[in-house]
């Protein structure tokens, strides 16, 4: 599959985006090496706004921000608002107090058995590997464990040793899936990350490896065929990650999927709702027809956590439904994700129901508002018809 790769180019010659040679932009650790974390970079690429400034000056000290050159390459330079924007450079919301914001709202540090490993669900763990990332998400769920806030909940020991995660997994063979994630565990070098999963293969009862991983948006120059090739080696494994808008799928993320997924590594979608961002149905309908022409898959919806610097993005549970009645038949099936809210009982499916009981039996509500009544039977009693 051939694709057209993107060059960052400057909307405004006043800015001081900087052009970079093709060999430079198409290596992911140049990125990393050239991560925005001050005021003084992004101007290279955006024009901050002064409540953008005043806001990376609160988080200091509290929230990690970092964004790589590529993520920043997206972003509208005049717009405070665009939607990349957003989710990448910090905002005076995540310094606000919302009622019921939590630190830790899906009880991650409740489920934790080791340093590392979370056992919520009786078949399957995470492993937070790492706390590093591309770009610190201001949305992230688990920005307890990205944070600068002396005392987090969990710690990568510098990349020190995973024998007690290791051990705990073996020593409990009703585990048979193991999802990797963190931070993101693609921000450790091939050799390092292949020691956790060759690990966790050595493991007889586990069946599957899953990554979480945002680098195909972010950064998807990481997704080299060296890495592809690594991982294949241990399969099945499956990668999720988390495209939340149409302005993300461009051509180097469309050619990421498709190495991953010509080393046979299926890659699933985690969207999640988002204030400003996708909480509108004609958005939300081009992410998921777009994700399906890349050959990415819609898996969650997720509901905004009522996350501690997080709540600033948090819809109604009603605006989640809305979007849902505008994805559900008005775009191919498989394309349409659950959606789900996360909690310390794990995750819950809270889409609106299309049917309310009567004496008669079901009475059923398709994508048009089109009505009929099903009987125990299954069969129609009424013909459909518009209520």
């Amino acid at each position: 599959m051939s694709h057209t790769v993107r060059k960052p180019v400057p909307a405004r010659p006043e800015l001081i985006r900087p052009r970079v040679p093709e060999t430079d932009w198409d290596d992911w650790r140049w990125h990393m090496r050239r991560r925005i974390t001050n005021v003084e970079k992004a101007r290279q690429w955006i024009n901050l706004s002064a409540d953008e400034e005043e806001a990376i000056a609160g988080v200091a000290g509290k929230y990690r921000w970092s964004v790589t050159p590529y993520y920043a390459s997206l972003m509208d330079p005049d717009d405070p608002g665009c939607p990349v924007r957003l989710q990448a450079v910090p905002a005076l919301g995540e310094l606000a107090e919302f009622p019921g914001a939590e630190v830790d709202p899906v009880g991650d540090t409740y489920y934790r058995k080791t340093n590392r490993v979370v056992h919520k669900y009786p078949d399957r763990v995470i492993m937070l590997i790492t706390e590093a990332c591309p770009v610190y998400c201001r949305h992230c769920t688990r920005k307890f464990h990205t944070t600068d806030v002396d005392g987090t909940y969990f710690r990568d020991d510098e990349g020190g040793s995973f024998d007690e995660d290791l051990r705990y997994i073996a020593d409990h063979p009703e585990i048979r899936d193991v999802l990797l994630t963190g931070g993101d565990p693609l921000s450790y070098q091939d050799g390092k990350l292949e020691e956790i999963v060759a690990g966790l293969r050595a493991i007889p009862s586990v069946e599957i490896i899953r990554i979480g991983s945002r680098f195909p948006v972010l950064l998807p120059q990481r997704i080299t065929e060296q890495l592809c090739s690594m991982l294949s080696r241990y399969h099945p494994v499956w990668l999720n990650t988390h495209f939340n808008h149409p302005k993300e799928i461009t051509p180097e993320a469309a050619a990421a999927v498709d190495r991953l997924l010509r080393h046979g590594i299926p890659v699933g979608n985690q969207t999640v709702l988002l204030r400003g961002i996708n909480d509108d149905v004609p958005t939300m309908r081009t992410l998921m027809t777009e994700l399906l022409r890349i050959r990415v898959r819609p898996y969650y919806l997720y509901h905004c956590d009522n996350v501690t610097g997080v709540s600033h993005f948090m819809t109604t549970v009603e605006k989640g439904w809305e979007i849902m009645d505008g994805l559900q038949g008005h775009i191919t099936g498989f394309g349409v994700p659950q959606y789900v809210l996360t909690t310390k009982i794990g995750k819950i499916p809270i889409a609106q129901p299309s049917f309310t009981p009567t004496p008669d039996g079901l009475l059923l509500r398709n994508y048009r508002g089109q009505e009929m009544v099903v009987g125990g039977d299954a069969q129609p009693i009424s013909e459909p018809g518009t209520r």
